[in-house]
């Protein structure tokens, strides 16, 4: 499962597809396609012949927020939809959080133990459950022109999250 942000206005608002038509998507589809999740590299609309190989893709909100800036009261708002979907998804092994305000609606979630481990790139953090949240910067373009977040460094998080999927069960 990959869990973002919330709908981008001019997006998943647009498109009905979540990261679908956005530069946040060019470069989430882009790396999974890289690593073997997505059939091809872009997604520009629905019924755009994209498939995704063993992954999920959903936000923490439902909504797009104004200013693209939700608040955790809007996230905790919308916790039921995003727990349906991790129960759905049972076995649920890996999460990739894209983003801080993705990790703590999943670490709620997924019941993460205290002290959670900081929010960064590449962190992983284990739960009793056996659920895995691997984080990642966000594929935003604040992140993406700035160079906070390279394509290298969003293949790794999708390269490990596929490999922590593969592990048997313990």
């Amino acid at each position: 499962m990959v869990v973002g942000l919330a709908p981008g206005a001019h997006g998943a608002n647009r498109t009905g597809r979540i990261f679908t038509g956005d530069r946040s998507g060019d470069w989430l589809f882009a790396s999974m396609y890289r690593c073997g999740l997505a059939s091809q590299p872009t997604s520009t609309r629905r019924g755009d012949g994209l498939e995704l190989s063993g992954v999920w893709v959903t936000a923490a909100v439902r909504c797009a927020p104004p200013a693209n800036r939700p608040t955790p009261q809007e996230r905790d708002s919308c916790t039921g939809f995003l727990a349906q979907e991790m129960a759905l998804l049972a076995p649920l092994k890996v999460v990739v959080a894209l983003g801080g305000f993705a990790y703590q609606a999943v670490a709620n979630l997924a019941g993460v133990e205290r002290p959670r481990p900081r929010f960064g790139h590449g962190v992983l953090a284990r739960t009793d459950s056996g659920i895995s949240v691997l984080c990642s910067y966000h594929p935003s373009q604040q992140n993406t022109f700035t160079g906070r977040l390279t394509e290298a460094m969003l293949d790794s998080v999708f390269t490990e999250a596929s490999r922590l999927a593969s592990e048997p069960d313990a």
